[in-house]
């Protein structure tokens, strides 16, 4: 039997009460752009900004997923309510994606206080999906006292998770090569908590070191100078560390520093959801600019600027 439609909005007060169906049910609607939701969506918004969203990044390789997997169980230890936001590359042709994140942390999906969900970035660039700031605000607004946002990390520009998350944490690991020289033009300026995984290897001194070394010079941002920690998914190790830092960092954009990091995030969000609005209204309205185009008889420049005329009533320029 079909289950009835409920309204999004109805869904909101459920959401505040954590309730498991209305917040999956409200992820997935974020995620499919649904425009019924976003008046709910919009009023989450409003009522969110109590979690600690903690985004996690780093080369293929470094361990993330086993890094965040174990942290999750810390802050359980330690009483918090986490919820982890796991992206996946999409297939370029077939649109899927693996979703391994969910087998990975099997471990936890028992726990009551903890809620995983894997999410396909869908051809987004920056290394997130589309949804996942919404996705967010939900587990935000559903009593969830940590969000961590685990990325693809698939290169030097997968970083717009330093525009979408409280405190940003980069992973390094040992034995990948070069790995600080090929990450230090991207995402190791992100980072305001460094961490090389994988310190039970006996070649993790050399990339502590590295990062030190490269780091020494920096200037602290905001009043914040990133720490680098040593961790070990394998021991155990390190932990208390990072939870440390997360918690110190979280205390620092108490200050003024914060208020520039929240007007990063509000303005990275502005533009954000502008784009997704424009590109679903442009969607099925280029057919003619992409004939021409690919017959040459127009530029790029010009078919685009006439697109956006002939959308927002523009009158072109004299």
């Amino acid at each position: 039997m079909r289950r009835a439609f409920i309204p999004s909005t109805d869904l909101v007060p459920r959401v505040e009460k954590g309730e498991p169906f209305a917040v999956a049910r409200m992820i997935s609607r974020a995620e499919a752009s649904s425009s019924e939701a976003r008046e709910a969506l919009g009023a989450l918004y409003r009522k969110a900004g109590r979690a600690h969203v903690v985004g996690v990044t780093g080369v293929p390789g470094s361990g993330k997923s086993t890094l965040v997997a174990t942290l999750v169980a810390r802050l359980r230890a330690a009483g918090a309510r986490v919820a982890v936001v796991a992206i996946d590359p999409s297939s370029p042709y077939s649109g899927g994606a693996i979703l391994g994140d969910r087998i990975r942390m099997q471990e936890h999906a028992l726990d009551e206080g903890v809620f995983i969900r894997s999410m396909a970035t869908h051809g987004a660039m920056g290394g997130m999906a589309h949804a996942c700031l919404d996705v967010v605000d939900i587990l935000d607004v559903a009593g969830y006292d940590t969000v961590l946002i685990e990325t693809v990390g698939v290169g030097q520009d997968e970083v717009e998770v330093a525009n979408a998350s409280d405190t940003t944490v980069v992973v390094s690991a040992p034995g990948l090569g070069d790995e600080v020289q090929a990450i230090k033009a991207g995402i190791l300026e992100i980072a305001d908590i460094h961490v090389v995984s994988k310190c039970d290897r006996p070649d993790s001194n050399r990339t502590l070191t590295d990062l030190k070394m490269m780091l020494k010079d920096a200037p602290p941002r905001d009043g914040w100078r990133p720490p680098v920690l040593g961790l070990s998914s394998l021991r155990g190790e390190g932990f208390e560390d990072l939870m440390d830092a997360m918690a110190r960092h979280r205390e620092a954009l108490a200050g003024p520093g914060g208020v520039a990091r929240r007007r990063a995030i509000a303005a990275f969000r502005l533009r954000k959801t502008a784009e997704t609005i424009l590109i679903e209204r442009f969607r099925g309205r280029e057919q003619g600019s992409v004939d021409a185009l690919a017959a040459r008889q127009q530029d790029p420049y010009a078919a685009a600027s006439e697109l956006v005329r002939n959308f927002t009533g523009e009158k072109a320029d004299a």
